[in-house]
């Protein structure tokens, strides 16, 4: 008989008190007003020592519509009259990938610290100059990855560190949907950073890093599209003593979107979405079947937002959870993927 065991938010791991502040309440300004946005907003919101005070489109009317719906007080046509104001201390950018690196390297300019959008840019060179800059000026600089902030991944991460399931040798995880082609979209524009790979590839690399660390060899298969986007990326991670994790990516079909781990002693499993998990599946070899739930706070954004608000309240430049050598490397394995696979940006011509 497999037993369930509900775990109530207040319980969870990194729970973000809402109604509860660890610190002086801190100013954000957010950078974009698209859909990612108006989801995330609300769990920025719901902090109590977080104030998010103004917004920036590319259009000043757009993000003033955007402010009168969400409460924003102030409003601006450009992320660079936002960095301008001088109330603002932190901001949050969801820009594509492309521009990641040039808006974040502006905030950071501005003296403000930055939470930005995975990818956190679009090759390692990108990132590692962006780190090396926010270090020089005592800046925090988080990637906002927030399945690594999750309590279903913070659990399972516990669970293969005790030992239950023995030795991980194995990482399976899948991510895709159907997107049909559009070249105006994002998802399928070059300079965007477009493609499967950077928009889905780090929810399994999440979890194959998490049990395995980071791989001593990859290789990568990539279905390319006649703009040189990826459409569909499978990866198989190599470690020491034969273990390996194979991820797949697609913008091509539906995939059950979950993650598997097995281990000497046993397995555990997520159900979908692996990115926001509300459900573990844990079969240890010498013991009964469990399912772990976890209930929602919020859409589970504000775990991440709590850490980067908690961060900036202790004077860190990086978050413990998501440090700056996490992304640098997650940037450098992407870089040797898509050089196996045959994808290359603009942006890589400029900063690589």
């Amino acid at each position: 008989m497999t037993s369930h065991i509900r775990t109530p938010p207040t319980a969870q791991p990194s729970a973000p008190p809402a109604a509860e502040a660890t610190g002086r309440t801190l100013n954000w300004g957010v950078v974009s007003t698209g859909r990612i946005v108006s989801k995330v907003l609300g769990d920025l919101q719901a902090l109590a020592d977080a104030k998010v005070c103004a917004v920036s489109s590319r259009n000043t009317a757009k993000a003033r519509e955007f402010a009168n719906e969400h409460g924003i007080d102030r409003a601006y046509g450009s992320y660079q009259e936002l960095f301008a104001d001088e109330q603002v201390e932190v901001v949050y950018i969801a820009t594509p990938h492309g521009q990641h690196y040039e808006i974040a390297m502006a905030a950071l300019a501005a003296g403000k610290h930055v939470v930005c959008e995975k990818s956190l840019t679009i090759n390692a060179s990108e990132a590692r100059t962006l780190v090396e800059f926010a270090a020089e000026r005592s800046l925090f600089l988080m990637e906002a990855l927030w399945a690594r902030f999750t309590p279903a991944f913070a659990r399972a991460l516990a669970i293969l560190a005790s030992g239950e399931l023995g030795e991980v040798t194995w990482v399976q995880a899948d991510l895709g949907f159907h997107a049909a082609y559009d070249p105006a979209s994002r998802l399928f524009d070059p300079k965007a950073g477009g493609g499967a790979l950077l928009d889905l590839g780090v929810y399994p690399l999440t979890w194959a890093i998490g049990a395995l660390g980071f791989p001593e060899s990859v290789h990568a298969v990539a279905q390319l599209n006649q703009d040189g986007v990826d459409t569909q990326t499978a990866m198989n991670l190599s470690y020491a003593g034969g273990k390996h994790a194979q991820l797949l990516l697609t913008l091509n079909g539906g995939a059950p979107q979950q993650a598997r781990v097995t281990g000497t002693g046993g397995w555990l499993a997520t159900n979908a979405p692996l990115y926001n998990a509300s459900k573990l599946f844990i079969h240890p070899t010498d013991g009964p079947p469990r399912v772990e739930e976890f209930e929602a706070v919020g859409e589970n954004y504000g775990y991440e937002f709590r850490e980067a608000t908690r961060c900036i309240q202790q004077g860190l430049t990086q978050s413990p959870t998501m440090p700056w050598e996490h992304s640098v490397k997650t940037m450098e394995l992407f870089d040797t993927i898509r050089e196996s696979a045959g994808v290359v940006y603009p942006n890589d011509l400029v900063t690589r």
